[in-house]
């Protein structure tokens, strides 16, 4: 197997994976073009399956509750001694972990989900683990967490180390963090298995940054490029639309591509997929009529403003009703683009992103397909794990 990048043919040994949580797919997609072949994966929402094995057709993809499948049994069936797989890999759901979520317990059933990672970790026996998840979880329950997660890799035999690193540094065009964990069997991980930021980027964190007392952040050095992708640089090339509009299932690009980000994006792809426009409400039509490049709510007159926001602090919720900036980065793709929540306001059309452009804010190829509503697709892209990260830590 070969990999362009940098114009150099690098050749990439192919390893084997599993997918645990999968989602659409963005950690394996990632992987994938990094050299690893994912064996299995588990997904529990049906129609984030479907797209996980529409674009992974060789993978077995079981659509299930992790808490009722036989870690041992899907071992054998895969053939596998224990020891034999070369990585297990999963972002085990972290809405409880998140700093965006409401309410952050302990208690929160989906924040006892890493047990059951865990549990395949002792039936396979990887030669490495990777586990992926929000920055809140540094902060979480004072550091207790990751700190159980850490003790529960090393009474299992894994050195492991955990780091937060910012994807726009990776070439993906937008302000998002993740936490990555990295375990090694039998020996102390090394600090060169995270990968080295390969761009500067306009990013600050906005979280803790510090575990057991030792800064997290992998930050840029001089070495790194200045050129970061910018969010037109990310979907300049696809095609115009209004506001609401459809036309074809498979559109024509707009122009040959004029960054690496878009000729990476292109590769293997006939044309533009799941690129229809939401259609949004005349008073939001209103609204953006007032919003220029970098601006928000605060650019909306008082009298056009939801019922809310019309006495909130005008330093308050910078993001909504944001119009992204051409030569920027994109807020934080969440699962719904929905301008009440973000900067999701095209830089230039007077519309709302589509799941293409998410998509592509995502660093996800074009050859990859969504499956299901529109609402649907939106809520897998914005799930995803950035394909890049992934590609970087892979």
């Amino acid at each position: 197997m070969y990999l362009y990048h940098s114009l150099c043919l690098i050749e990439i040994m192919s390893y084997t994976s599993i997918d645990l949580f999968a989602g659409a797919g963005g950690l394996s997609e990632g992987l994938s073009e990094a050299g690893f072949h994912c064996l299995f994966a588990n997904e529990i929402v049906p129609i984030h399956a479907k797209t996980y094995q529409l674009n992974h057709p060789s993978t077995s993809v079981e659509t299930a509750d992790i808490r009722t499948l036989d870690a041992e049994d899907i071992r054998l069936r895969l053939g596998m001694e224990k020891g034999e797989l070369d990585l297990l890999a999963g972002g085990p759901p972290c809405q409880g972990f998140s700093i965006n979520a409401p309410v952050r317990s302990i208690l929160d059933q989906r924040n006892h989900l890493f047990k059951e990672y865990l549990r395949f970790v002792a039936a396979f026996e990887p030669k490495m683990v990777l586990i992926e998840n929000v920055p809140g979880l540094v902060s979480f329950e004072q550091g207790a967490t990751l700190h159980a997660i850490l003790e529960a890799l090393a009474e299992m035999g894994y050195g492991a180390d955990v780091h937060i690193l910012g994807a726009a540094y990776y070439g993906v065009p937008q302000m998002r963090w993740r936490t990555i964990i990295i375990g090694q069997k039998g020996q102390e991980i090394s600090q060169d298995a995270f990968p080295i930021p390969l761009y500067h980027a306009p990013i600050k964190p906005n979280f803790t940054t510090t575990f057991g007392g030792r800064q997290l952040v992998k930050v840029p050095d001089s070495a790194a490029k200045s050129n970061f992708t910018t969010v037109k640089d990310a979907i300049g090339d696809l095609p115009p639309l209004v506001n609401g509009e459809k036309g074809f299932a498979v559109k024509a690009y707009e122009c040959e591509p004029f960054s690496e980000f878009q000729r990476y994006a292109r590769i293997g792809s006939p044309g533009v997929y799941n690129h229809d426009a939401p259609r949004l409400s005349a008073i939001n039509m209103a609204r953006l009529k007032y919003i220029k490049p970098g601006g928000n709510w605060t650019d909306i007159p008082v009298e056009l403003l939801p019922k809310g926001m019309k006495t909130a602090r005008r330093s308050d919720h910078t993001m909504r009703y944001g119009r992204v900036t051409a030569d920027g980065l994109a807020s934080t793709i969440l699962t719904k683009c929905d301008p009440h929540w973000g900067a999701y306001f095209h830089y230039e059309q007077d519309r709302s992103f589509t799941v293409r452009e998410a998509a592509r804010i995502q660093s996800f190829p074009d050859h990859y397909i969504f499956a299901g509503t529109s609402a649907e697709q939106f809520e897998q892209v914005g799930n995803a794990v950035p394909p890049l990260l992934a590609k970087a830590v892979g």
